[in-house]
């Protein structure tokens, strides 16, 4: 295991991992996805200079099979929609749920309830994030204080928004797992929480790792300046499209667009730990062509 690793324990009342596959109601995984796993890691620390691969899932609770309603809406937020309320807020009406609104509409979900993980995450440096001015200690050293604190940039989720999640730092995830089940289950071999199960196909993440480690930074007003300065010098020697009206298109960030691209991973529990780690599982993606 790289020692850029971080681990920490997060727990709640609610959990839902929802399935791609169930196109109208949501039905969770029977366990964290990397994906919501990450979320929970950037919702602690987050800096465009790192990236977060889950390396492993350790079960202190499984859970139970929790099922009820919730309110949802019908519609979705389109481009036109934004653009109005960005120029004229007033003229914008709002997509509700409940109280009998038009867009509202109640629908099931199999939930999990009661659910604790301890989470291991391999912090790198993105390609851009290499040539920056701060080494991956300085990040590391950054979580750390964060989620001893209890410190969050937003409140992490298990799963969806409303399920909210606690978190503690934890040094040794291994230890910590067999701390956890011995004050929860104290008859109980940690071993047995989840002996072994295959969960089949499961999805890792909305984002291809291997792009993101490609990074991005925001570029600062003296750098952006400078690409306006040699841009209406361009325009001026008439090596540049020029422009009818407003200011030269400059950016305003170097690194490149990721797009989502969903991968999965065959998943599989063994004494009570889930290995997530893409250099250790089966990875299955889809290849866009054009």
């Amino acid at each position: 295991m790289s020692d850029n690793t971080v681990s920490i324990r997060v727990w709640g009342d609610f959990a839902c991992f929802t399935r791609p596959e169930m196109k109208v109601e949501r039905v969770s995984y029977p366990i964290i996805t990397p994906s919501a796993a990450r979320g929970i890691f950037e919702a602690v620390f987050w800096e465009p200079q790192i990236l977060y691969i889950i390396d492993a899932v350790r079960v202190v609770k499984k859970g139970r099979w929790v099922s009820f309603r919730r309110n949802e809406v019908t519609s979705q937020v389109s481009i036109d929609s934004a653009k109005t309320w960005m120029k004229s807020p007033e003229k914008f009406s709002p997509i509700q749920a409940g109280g009998g609104a038009a867009d509202g509409t109640q629908r099931n979900m199999l939930a999990l309830g009661e659910v604790e993980y301890i989470l291991t995450a391999q912090v790198g440096m993105t390609g851009i994030g290499r040539t920056g001015r701060h080494n991956i200690k300085i990040y590391l050293d950054e979580i750390e204080r964060r989620a001893k604190k209890g410190k969050c940039f937003h409140r992490p989720a298990l799963g969806v928004r409303e399920f909210a999640a606690d978190f503690e730092w934890e040094a040794n995830p291994q230890g910590a797992l067999e701390r956890r089940v011995a004050e929860t289950r104290p008859a109980n071999d940690w071993r047995y929480v989840w002996p072994d199960e295959y969960l089949g196909l499961m999805l890792y993440d909305v984002f291809d790792h291997r792009q993101r480690e490609a990074g991005f930074r925001w570029l600062t007003d003296e750098e952006r300046k400078l690409l306006v300065s040699a841009s209406k010098e361009s325009e001026k020697n008439g090596r540049g499209r020029r422009k009818k009206k407003g200011k030269p298109d400059v950016p305003r960030f170097d690194g490149a667009i990721v797009r989502p691209q969903a991968a999965f991973f065959q998943a599989r529990v063994h004494e009570s730990r889930m290995d997530c780690h893409p250099d250790r599982v089966r990875m299955i993606t889809k290849t866009v062509e054009g």
